[in-house]
């Protein structure tokens, strides 16, 4: 490794913390989805109430996106940086958890399978595709940008764009929350025994499309431009013709 370029060892370092923290994350579900009997959590009352572990869960989630924020600041030297080995590190270990999850318990059985994604500050539900493709997001806009040694003025965009990407996130956080959210005014019980039946696909795609746009902005910028055998062949002609 010590051959590698800095950049391309954080990079492995990151995925590797990562993807050992998705191991964790995975058999701590399982061992909580096993005490309460939710291996599969898409049933009616998906939440039951076992002694203090809804509180102790909520800090556990809480701590692992501190856990993940922080490693990545901790690799970037710079913020930018920082944010983005964060946002490796978040999509690495999502993608893992589900991989290691259906090693450890053989759930979930298909990318289609429903999931509780997250409790704060409602809970979150969502096919495992939908939570999955945001981490393939995640782990190319974090590469882009610290992988991008010497381009780093090419991966800065207007806030236009990155408005436009906050609003997809916006979106995507609606879809994942929108039937805890209609069942708030009937109080935290209603919250918390929420059982969705359908999922929006069409304002997803709409959050999804605008959470790309910056992502594929940059990597256009980024594409090697008049390299190659072609580049090379253009310009032994032009030089043959003056």
């Amino acid at each position: 490794m010590s051959r590698l370029p800095r950049e391309r060892q954080l990079w492995l370092l990151v995925a590797a913390f990562a993807i050992g923290m998705a191991w964790v994350e995975a058999a701590s579900v399982y061992y909580i989805r096993t005490l309460v009997d939710r291996i599969e959590p898409y049933q009616p009352n998906p939440l039951p109430v076992h002694d203090a572990l809804g509180a102790v869960e909520l800090v556990r989630e809480a701590a692992t996106l501190v856990m993940l924020l922080t490693t990545g600041m901790a690799a970037g030297r710079a913020w930018k940086k920082g944010l983005g080995y964060a946002a490796l590190a978040f999509g690495v270990w999502d993608v893992f958890y589900y991989v290691f999850l259906r090693i450890i318990c053989g759930w979930p059985r298909s990318i289609f399978d429903w999931d509780i994604l997250f409790l704060l500050p409602l809970p979150w539900w969502g096919p495992v595709i939908a939570p999955v493709s945001i981490a393939v997001l995640m782990i190319v806009w974090g590469t882009l940008v610290t992988q991008s040694e010497g381009r780093e003025s090419e991966t800065v965009l207007p806030w236009t764009s990155w408005g436009l990407g906050g609003l997809g996130i916006a979106l995507a956080l609606y879809v994942f929350m929108e039937d805890a959210i209609r069942a708030l005014p009937q109080g935290a019980e209603a919250v918390r025994t929420v059982f969705p039946t359908a999922f929006n696909w069409p304002m997803f795609g709409v959050a999804f499309a605008l959470m790309a746009a910056p992502i594929a902005q940059i990597g256009s910028r980024l594409r090697p431009r008049g390299t190659g055998f072609r580049s090379d062949r253009a310009s032994r002609v032009t030089a043959e013709r003056v």
